[in-house]
């Protein structure tokens, strides 16, 4: 699903309790949702987990061996450990090191998109509302930005600012903002026209009461959507980027660090190093994609059925 062109809409007759009481019908009646939450909840339990469930702690030095190098799945340690998806280069246990990487990958994600998502929707709220001026603009700012690709400003920025989880946050806030920016403001565009938004304009309320109290629940619903494709989305730029270097430093692991590791060892057969915490970056992102379908169908009335 291309996040880019996202249309979603909630019908005018549709208050906003209803529309999530629709969003969780719809889930508990499609199985590939309820896959895609209870995949997603078991991958952040296990990240959350991680000091307790690991074998190791992949990135203590004074844990790791090279006697334990590029070990196969299922051998056995010197010291008798077994490594179920075996061991990198550095005689790091692969199953830890994915658990790891996976709580860094989740906490870049999930902070840049949030941070992403109060960003645009503030200006989504504020440019829709005023209009004229302000919403040129405002829209000037994010075709121009779409007309670029989002790795290629994510770069430009992490060449600048250098590395670090602060730094890919940063980064990945400038790349998402107008996704939302554009959706609520799109949205709002519909509600400032509405009878309850005339009558808070009669009885005198201020423009911070209507657009936070009245406005924003009615808006909430599609910009939900746009998180869960986005969360997906920061997840996989993020891996990107450290794959390309440019990311995470190897002193704070994510999956895409992993997967690099691992790749110049592909061709010498060992697979595991690289293709498992590939396969954990792919079974997210999809599971997160799941839940958007699902969204996105419970709240675009062209899909009911």
């Amino acid at each position: 699903m291309d996040h880019r062109t996202l249309d979603v809409a909630v019908p005018a007759d549709v208050p906003p309790d209803r529309a999530w009481l629709r969003i969780a019908r719809g889930i508990t009646e499609n199985k590939l949702a309820l896959a895609g939450i209870a995949t997603f909840a078991l991958l952040c339990l296990a990240a959350l987990l991680a000091p307790w469930i690991s074998l190791q702690d992949p990135y203590d030095l004074g844990a790791l061996s090279l006697l334990d190098s590029r070990l196969a799945p299922g051998d056995r340690g010197h010291a008798g450990s077994l490594y179920l998806l075996g061991s990198d280069n550095q005689g790091r246990d692969m199953l830890s090191a994915i658990l790891y990487g996976l709580r860094t990958s989740l906490m870049v994600g999930l902070s840049s998109c949030t941070a992403a998502f109060l960003l645009g929707t503030a200006v989504g709220l504020t440019a829709g509302y005023h209009g004229g001026w302000l919403d040129a603009l405002v829209m000037r700012a994010v075709d121009l930005q779409l007309s670029i690709p989002s790795i290629l400003i994510a770069l430009i920025l992490l060449a600048v600012l250098g590395r670090g989880a602060d730094k890919i946050m940063l980064a990945l806030v400038a790349v998402q903002w107008v996704y939302f920016a554009r959706t609520v403001r799109s949205s709002t565009l519909v509600e400032r026209t509405k009878e309850y938004v005339l009558a808070g304009r009669l009885l005198g309320y201020g423009t911070r009461r209507i657009l936070f109290v009245h406005i924003l629940p009615n808006v909430l619903a599609p910009a939900t959507v746009v998180a869960t494709i986005e969360f997906a989305h920061a997840i996989s730029l993020e891996a990107t980027l450290s794959f390309l270097g440019v990311g995470l430093p190897i002193t704070e692991p994510s999956l895409g660090l992993l997967i690099a590791n691992g790749f110049s060892y592909l061709l010498n057969g060992e697979y595991w190093i690289s293709i498992y915490p590939g396969i954990a970056l792919l079974v997210t992102v999809f599971s997160l994609n799941l839940m958007a379908d699902q969204l996105r169908d419970s709240l675009d009335p062209r899909l009911q059925r």
